[in-house]
C-alpha cells in the first residue's frame, strides 16, 4: 500500500448516513405505526357505516337528531372559529410588537389549554356560569342561561381551541419584526392601514394555517363540550356527542356514519392544508420557518 493510500484519512460518515437496513427498519416502523394507530382505525370506521350499504348510512344521517348535531357542529364550529382568528391576532400583535412585564406569563396562559384537560375546563365554565352561581343564575333568571345552552358549547369550543391560531402567528411574527409597520407608520399610515397592507399580507399563511387547525379540532371536541353541553338531543348534542348516544343505545351503522362523516370533514381540513402547501411552498417556507 502506497503512503499516500496510509495518510488519506477516511472520509467520515454523515450523520444520516445510516446501512440500508436499519433505513429499512426504521421506516417500516414508522410506516406501521401510522397504519396501527391512524390508517386502522379509519378503515374500520369507514367499514362500520357502510355494513349494511349505502342506504342505511345515509338514511341514519337523514334522522333528526343526526341532522340537529350536524348543523349545532356546524354552528359552533362556525362562531369559534372566527373568535380564536380575532383573538389569536390580538393576542400575537400584542406579544409581538411589545415588550412589556409577563410577557413570558402570558404566553404560557395562552398555551394552557394544552395542558389542562378538556373536561377541567369544562367543569370551570360550569361553576362560573351555572344555574348555581351568582353570575349564572343571574343569566339564567334573566333569559340568557350558559351552560347547557349553545353558549356554553361556544365558550367551551373556543377555550380548548384557542391556542392553535396564536402560536402559529407568533413565531412568524417574531421572526418578521416590527421594521416594515414602523417604516408606514412614519409614513403617516394609519394603524388600521398598517395591519391591512403590511402585516395582514405577510401572516397570511401562518393564519391560514391556525384557522384550519383550530377547525377540524372544534369540530372534533368531546371532552369540554361533553360537560357543558348536558347532551340534550337534538339540542345540545353536537356531533362527537352524537356518535356516543348512537354507540351506546347500540345504533352502530349510525354511530359509525356520523363519525365516517365528521372524520370526512377532518380529511377535507387536512386536504386543504395538503394542497396549501403544494401550491405555494415557497410562500410558505418563507412564512413558516418555525
Amino acid at each position: 500500500m502506497s503512503d499516500a493510500a496510509l495518510n488519506t484519512p477516511a472520509r467520515p460518515r454523515a450523520a444520516t448516513e445510516e446501512p440500508a437496513a436499519a433505513r429499512i427498519a426504521l421506516i417500516a416502523i414508522a410506516v406501521g405505526g401510522l397504519m396501527l394507530l391512524v390508517g386502522a382505525p379509519l378503515v374500520i370506521v369507514f367499514v362500520e357505516a357502510l355494513a349494511r350499504g349505502w342506504a342505511a348510512a345515509v338514511a341514519s344521517l337523514g334522522s333528526r337528531d343526526a341532522q340537529a348535531a350536524i348543523r349545532l357542529t356546524l354552528l359552533i364550529t362556525a362562531i369559534a372559529v372566527p373568535m380564536n382568528a380575532v383573538f389569536g391576532i390580538a393576542a400575537a400583535w400584542f406579544i409581538t410588537k411589545f415588550d412589556f412585564r409577563g410577557k413570558a406569563f402570558l404566553i404560557t396562559l395562552i398555551d394552557l389549554p394544552f395542558s389542562v384537560s378538556p373536561v377541567v375546563a369544562g367543569l370551570c365554565i360550569v361553576l362560573l356560569f351555572g344555574a348555581n352561581s351568582a353570575m349564572g343564575g343571574w343569566l339564567v333568571a334573566n333569559g340568557y342561561p350558559i351552560v347547557f345552552a349553545v353558549p356554553g358549547i361556544v365558550l367551551a369550543t373556543v377555550f380548548v381551541t384557542f391556542p392553535f391560531v396564536a402560536r402559529e402567528l407568533i413565531p412568524v411574527m417574531i421572526e418578521q419584526g416590527r421594521s416594515e409597520e414602523e417604516a408606514a407608520l412614519t409614513l403617516g399610515a394609519s394603524g388600521w392601514r398598517v395591519f391591512r397592507t403590511v402585516t395582514l399580507p405577510n401572516i397570511r399563511w401562518a393564519l391560514l394555517y391556525g384557522t384550519l387547525l383550530c377547525t377540524a379540532r372544534a369540530m372534533g371536541e368531546f371532552g369540554a363540550v361533553a360537560v357543558v353541553s348536558g347532551k340534550i338531543r337534538g339540542q345540545t348534542a353536537t356531533m362527537p356527542i352524537t356518535i356516543e348516544m348512537f354507540y351506546n343505545e347500540y345504533l352502530s351503522v349510525a354511530a359509525f356514519s356520523m363519525a365516517a362523516l365528521l372524520t370526512g370533514f377532518a380529511l377535507f381540513t387536512l386536504l386543504l392544508k395538503t394542497v396549501l402547501e403544494l401550491r405555494h411552498a415557497d410562500q410558505l417556507a418563507a412564512t413558516r420557518r418555525h
